[in-house]
């Protein structure tokens, strides 16, 4: 496995079968799809792997209970096959987790049609379902509940999904797309890309770390940028871009012991137990600003905290409660009608132009199955070798590689964890680092002290002089989202520094 900026140099060696644009979920997937069928396989991004929507997810494998409301059944299906793939793959990124969904009088979600939509759950996962779905009444929910708003309330469903954790996820997959042969590079863009007379597609990449510029010659381009799909001259991808906001708190604030549905009319979030956190979201509105830092609105916070507080009257959750924020786009196939959250999470693979994939839409918990339509489609375009796609029934990690830093809860802090991540896992920036690989950024309110530990080992590994290790510092200010923190983010950098 190559980690080193000269990866870049090996991706213009010779002509690439699969040059894969962007190092999210999706692009990751078809990259270990790819290299795993013997393609000579490249992947870039022009930020770190994981850096946009597949670091900032509700970290869910779900088939989407509310899709299956909608009619939907075919997309429901479709992600609940693949979330039991996922939790067979890697385990160790796919916990089952019970939901509880509270039912009450004068609402659109009655017990009885709940109680009949987690049995069809369950049977969508063709009766394999992560655990076993079940419907209680008042009291017994009131008991797993005792904070539970009791007004209306009639009862529960509990049924199951998977909890993940979304940046780990990609890196895992990377990891194992880099051991079949793929070619990863972080921080790498593409500046331009044509077809030529060959019909091999000439694309221009630089290295955003160096500088360095280089010619890349590969018989498919497959576009698996998210939110970024649509700013190519080679792409007819139609986006509407939504923007999901999550909060995380201390589970002694809110001890839940399952995950639990909080339904606000129609509209529906969760408070998802995350070790000793809970993750509260999500928000789903339309976004039209700077893709990079969707950023987190007051308006937000208060909006998720007030949708828990009324779920849980008794929690009296204020803003200072919250540890973190975070807030990602979802990268929708547009459609100008109805509201955001009604909009599907089906997926989209078209090749506009030959060799040109565009692959968007879709959601994390069906990314292996994107991958797969991808790569057949590269395959048959190329008149490449074929053979059997085996993403589905092979482990993401060998197990001696597995759980001892990649888990869904953050890894212990330590400087061996440090040396890991920046030696084997592309760990070029303090934010790589505490943001995507370890979520320490997220998990401790003493981050920015862990940072500074953090920036130091970074610095002696890499080299870092105090100029640099104090612009990694302002590099991690920057990348943190949530406003109310920005003027104590500012004293403590400067002091940390």
């Amino acid at each position: 496995m190559s980690i080193g900026r000269d990866v870049i140099g090996k991706l213009a060696e010779g002509t690439l079968d699969v040059l894969v644009v962007g190092g999210g979920i999706v692009g990751s997937g078809v990259a270990r799809d790819a290299a795993m069928r013997g393609l000579r396989t490249g992947i870039i991004d022009q930020y770190d792997f994981a850096f946009g929507t597949s670091s900032r997810s509700s970290r869910l494998l779900h088939g989407g209970l509310r899709y299956l409301a909608q009619g939907r059944v075919g997309l429901v299906h479709e992600a609940s096959v693949e979330k039991v793939i996922i939790h067979k793959i890697a385990p160790h990124l796919a916990a089952p987790l019970p939901f509880i969904f509270p039912t009450r009088r004068g609402t659109e979600w009655k017990r009885w049609k709940l109680s009949i939509g987690v049995k069809i759950y369950d049977l969508l996962c063709h009766g394999r379902n992560l655990g076993k779905s079940t419907s209680m009444g008042k009291e017994a929910t009131l008991r797993m509940l005792p904070g539970l708003n009791a007004e209306n309330l009639t009862g529960a469903v509990r049924y199951y999904d998977g909890l993940t954790n979304d940046a780990r996820l990609v890196l895992d997959t990377l990891r194992s797309a880099a051991a079949n042969g793929a070619m990863c590079a972080n921080y790498v863009a593409m500046i331009s890309s044509k077809r030529e007379a060959d019909g091999l597609w000439a694309c221009v990449l630089e290295d955003r770390v160096t500088g360095r510029q280089v010619s890349v010659r590969t018989k498919v381009v497959v576009n698996a940028t998210g939110a970024w799909a649509d700013k190519f001259p080679a792409s007819k991808v139609k986006l509407r871009l939504t923007k999901g906001v999550h909060l995380v708190i201390e589970r002694t604030r809110l001890a839940v012991p399952d995950a639990v549905v909080m339904a606000e009319g129609s509209r529906i979030l969760f408070a998802i137990p995350w070790g000793d956190r809970v993750i509260l979201g999500t928000t789903d509105t339309d976004y039209d600003g700077p893709t990079e830092r969707p950023g987190v609105d007051q308006k937000d916070v208060d909006y998720i905290l007030k949708v828990t507080n009324d779920t849980f009257p008794s929690a009296k959750l204020g803003q200072g409660d919250v540890i973190s924020a975070w807030s990602g786009l979802r990268p929708l196939i547009a459609d100008p009608n109805g509201k955001p959250s009604d909009i599907s999470r089906a997926h989209q693979i078209l090749m506009p132009e030959a060799g040109w994939i565009d692959v968007a839409g879709g959601k994390l918990t069906t990314y292996r199955l994107m991958a797969e339509q991808t790569v057949d489609m590269a395959v048959k375009h190329g008149g490449m070798k074929e053979k059997k796609c085996e993403t589905a029934t092979t482990p993401l990690l060998p197990d001696e590689d597995g759980p001892k830093y990649s888990s869904i809860t953050p890894p212990l802090v330590t400087m061996e964890a440090v040396g890991h991540f920046v030696k084997n896992e592309w760990c070029f920036h303090l934010d790589d680092l505490m943001i995507r690989r370890t979520s320490w950024r997220y998990y401790h309110r003493d981050h920015l002290k862990i940072a500074r530990d953090v920036a130091r080992e970074m610095g002696r590994l890499l080299g870092w002089s105090e100029k640099e290790l104090a612009d990694e510092m302002a590099r991690y200010q920057g990348a943190l989202s949530y406003p109310a923190e920005e003027g104590k983010v500012s004293r403590q950098v400067a002091m940390a520094v």
